[in-house]
């Protein structure tokens, strides 16, 4: 605070240093000054203004000021932008005696962060008085003492810097004592009071002096002593010392006992007058004594306390060497003792967190936290470097003269490593060097940078038609590397439809836990494969995801019965007949029957036996037991019963098996009534048919245009399958297929149904089967039909592989030893390359890899 008697000089200096105050920037810096005791509110800086910071954006933006120390020196006002003066800043209080004096801010704001150093410098004002430690001093002077002997006095000390603390000493006038100051060369003023003039005991034997000390300041303040002055009586000469002062280095924290140095003073006095004792003056202080140690015979001065330089570099001991006469006489001098610095203290660090925890995206050189290094030592020990543990994508940035900022260096990956835990190293500059550790731990956020992945691309699945509603036919699962909401995965169906149908109309996926259901039985007739794909999804924002394919085959079960083709005009009662000449031979063939089994594979392959009447004889017929065809064992007599009624069972080969009967009535005649028998029903038929003769002409005609073009296109199909590079299959329906016959077997589809193979969206195609013709009926028996040779005829094609084909020979087929069967299926029809095995002669049963055509 000013003192009012400085009067408008000083208020013309103040305003002064507050025009003067300044800014500049370097470094990153700015620089301000301001004059200590300022009063609340005084003008600093327009500190956003400097910065190149709009006002409107301080509070959006979270400016704020940080001080190490006090931080409510200053203050800034948001809505101007100003730095003022907040509280009583004293310039002794917060910097000593240094002779620069300044206040460290760090402003921070945000969005995006930026941190900016303000130095403001603190400027001295001459408000300490000079003041000295006693408010009196007493002498003994003896009264023999010779005109021109010195005596140290305690001179005065102001907490000012510079001119301020530069002191002038002045005595109140009087005729035996004068002043004298004398600067050392560490520019340090020594008081001695000179005699001008013998005293004399008898005359006077007190004086009372006053001695002023007066500061260079504007304006001069002032502080004052009282000097008592006994004068003695005795002892002529007093012990004196060599030198006046005595300068001496010594390391700090040297142990209690060190010998600092050794006075010795002499006397040209003799006997008791010349014996001379050691002691601290009066002068020297408490702490001093504290510290040092002397002997008072000896002079020598030790260690006797803990010396640091940080809170002393240097002691002032004054010394008196008195002699042991009745009225003894005293020399002085003083002790200046030095410190020098030891590197013993380790340097101090303060870390300040910004934004934790981090996120795995963050852009580089994005500020972590703010670091603030110290050091009490002085010098090359008081020089602190700051360096970081290796091998971390972080790195420190120097901002400032100990100021350092930990900014991200490289990217991070959560999914690698969620948290770091980073060693900061503060090492200084002393020899050995001394050093300090931090840790922090920085704590990566997760950002949704990683989609959910399965196992594997694709799942196969096989499945049983005629699976219950709701059956849970698969699990799928996918794994999402991310943490919390990030790996929360949740599934559902890739949604598209299935023919004429929508997928999620046979399947869905519950959405936790990935469980595939079938939500309808299955069809092996209506779907072989069902291909779909199921998505993952997480919950992340945005949210990422990934597809699975998942093949679901659906295997056949044996739930259809063979089903026999409607018998020619001329049955009854669902019964097939026919006429047979009694003159015809042993193998002729009388009739066949058809019959067709929705099923694949074993389920479809059909056998035929013929049953025998009860209580009938012998008869003369037999069945093919894969053909259908009924034909005369032996040659017909006329013992035979006029009429044969068969029963004839078809079974197909599925577990369990299922049956089918069909009835053929055969009736015996003689050679010349069969035609006319024929001709009869002919005539018969002529009145009501007569109107379909017509009709089946046409039909003929047609028939036969038909057959032309599919052939045309046949040839052309075959062509572009050549040329063309084979597709994948589709869903694909086929048209009724012909049921023809061989000597191999009679493989029969399905009249009624198509066939569809549900793994993509293009439009369907028609399946076409070709059966070779029957063979002629050789003069073996039918159950022993020549295999090797009745398959090497046959031929079976398909417009596409079926569940047979060269891509699945994994897959279950049929395998039966001493048969070559080749079948169709209800959804499409396959046959082995029966040609490999007659010219290989391999027989029975094929490799594991076979050929198909298509």
């Amino acid at each position: 605070m000013v003192h009012s008697r400085r009067g408008s000089l000083g208020s013309r200096l103040l305003l002064l240093w507050l025009l003067l105050a300044y800014w500049k920037a370097g470094s990153g810096q700015l620089h301000y000054s301001i004059p200590e005791e300022a009063k609340h509110g005084t003008f600093v800086g327009r500190i956003a203004q400097d910065l190149g910071l709009e006002l409107a954006e301080l509070v959006p933006r979270l400016f704020r000021v940080a001080s190490k120390g006090r931080g409510d020196l200053l203050e800034v006002n948001l809505q101007n932008g100003i730095l003022f003066v907040n509280s009583r800043i004293d310039r002794e209080e917060l910097c000593r005696r240094r002779a620069e004096c300044s206040i460290h801010l760090e402003v921070i704001v945000d969005r995006p962060l930026q941190v900016f150093h303000v130095e403001v410098a603190v400027k001295d004002i001459n408000d300490n008085p000079p003041r000295f430690s006693r408010q009196e001093q007493r002498l003994f002077i003896l009264e023999s003492r010779m005109p021109d002997s010195r005596f140290p006095l305690e001179g005065a000390s102001d907490l000012d810097i510079g001119a301020n603390a530069q002191l002038r000493y002045r005595l109140n006038p009087n005729e035996y004592f004068d002043l004298d100051v004398k600067t050392n060369e560490e520019e340090t003023n020594f008081l001695e009071l000179v005699l001008r003039k013998s005293l004399d005991r008898e005359e006077t034997q007190e004086h009372r002096l006053l001695v002023i000390a007066t500061d260079g300041g504007k304006p001069e303040l002032t502080g004052t002593v009282q000097l008592l002055i006994n004068v003695l009586d005795a002892n002529d000469n007093a012990p004196e010392f060599d030198k006046s002062i005595y300068n001496v280095r010594l390391l700090e924290n040297a142990p209690s006992g060190t010998l600092v140095i050794k006075l010795n003073a002499s006397d040209a006095d003799e006997g008791i007058n010349k014996e001379i004792v050691y002691f601290f003056s009066n002068l020297v202080l408490d702490d001093v004594k504290s510290k040092f140690i002397i002997n008072s015979n000896t002079g020598e001065i030790k260690v006797n306390g803990e010396l640091d330089y940080e809170d002393c570099n240097s002691y002032e001991i004054n010394i008196d060497a008195m002699d042991k006469s009745t009225f003894p006489l005293s020399g002085h001098c003083k002790v200046v003792v030095k410190l020098l610095d030891v590197n013993d203290n380790t340097p101090e660090m303060a870390i300040t967190t910004l934004f934790l925890p981090v996120k795995e995206d963050a852009p580089l050189s994005t500020v972590i936290a703010l670091i603030t290094v110290s050091d009490r030592d002085s010098g090359a020990n008081g020089q602190v470097t700051c360096s970081l543990m290796p091998h971390v994508p972080f790195k420190l940035v120097s901002t400032f003269k100990n100021y350092y900022s930990l900014v991200l260096d490289s990217a991070l990956d959560r999914e690698s490593l969620s948290v770091y835990e980073l060693v900061v190293t503060a090492r200084d500059g002393g020899s050995p060097s001394l050093w300090a550790t931090a840790s922090v731990s920085v704590e990566v956020a997760d950002v949704n940078d990683n989609a959910p992945a399965f196992a594997q691309p694709q799942y196969t699945v096989f499945v049983k038609e005629n699976n219950p509603p709701g059956c849970h036919i698969f699990t799928v699962s996918a794994r999402d590397a991310d943490a919390q909401e990030n790996a929360l995965v949740s599934y559902s169906l890739v949604e598209r439809r299935v023919g004429e149908r929508p997928l999620s109309s046979y399947v869905s996926v519950h959405a936790e836990s990935g469980k595939v259901y079938a939500l309808q039985p299955l069809d092996h007739e209506e779907v072989e494969l069902l291909q779909f794909q199921v998505s993952a999804r997480d919950a992340g924002v945005p949210p990422l995801g990934s597809n699975v394919t998942l093949q679901v085959f659906v295997l056949d079960e044996n739930d259809n019965a063979p089903a026999l083709l409607a018998p020619r005009v001329g049955g009854t009662g669902g019964a097939v007949s026919e006429l047979v000449p009694r003159s015809v031979g042993a193998g002729h063939v009388v009739a066949k029957v058809r019959a067709v089994d929705p099923d694949s594979g074993y389920n479809a392959w059909l056998s035929y036996e013929l049953q025998p009447a009860p209580g009938s004889a012998r008869i003369p017929f037999r069945v093919g037991l894969y053909t259908g065809e009924i034909s005369t064992t032996r040659s017909l007599d006329e013992t035979e019963a006029p009429r044969h009624r068969l029963l004839v069972l078809v079974k197909d080969h599925g577990e369990p098996p299922l049956t089918a009967t069909a009835t053929v009535l055969v009736s015996l005649v003689e050679s010349g009534q069969a035609p006319k028998a024929s001709s009869r029903a002919s005539a018969g038929a002529v009145g009501p048919e007569a109107a379909l003769v017509d009709v089946n002409v046409y039909l003929i005609i047609a028939i036969c245009a038909v057959s032309s073009l599919l052939v045309l296109t046949l040839l052309l199909y075959t062509a572009l399958r050549c040329s063309a590079q084979p597709t994948e299959a589709v869903c694909t329906r086929g048209k009724p297929t012909l049921v023809c016959s061989s000597a191999v077997g009679s493989w029969s589809y399905s009249q009624q149904r198509r066939q569809r193979v549900c793994s993509g969206e293009a439009p369907p195609k028609t399946d076409l089967m070709a059966f070779s013709p029957s063979l002629p009926q050789g003069p073996t028996s039918t159950d022993n039909i020549d295999w090797e040779s009745n398959v090497c005829s046959s031929r079976f094609c398909s417009s596409q592989p079926g569940r047979w084909g060269a891509a699945s020979s994994t897959t279950p087929y049929p395998r039966r030893p001493n048969t070559a069967p080749s079948w169709a299926g209800s959804r499409r029809t396959w046959g082995w390359s029966w040609r490999s095995w007659c010219r290989a002669c391999s027989g029975w049963p094929p490799k594991t890899e076979r050929t198909f055509w298509r």
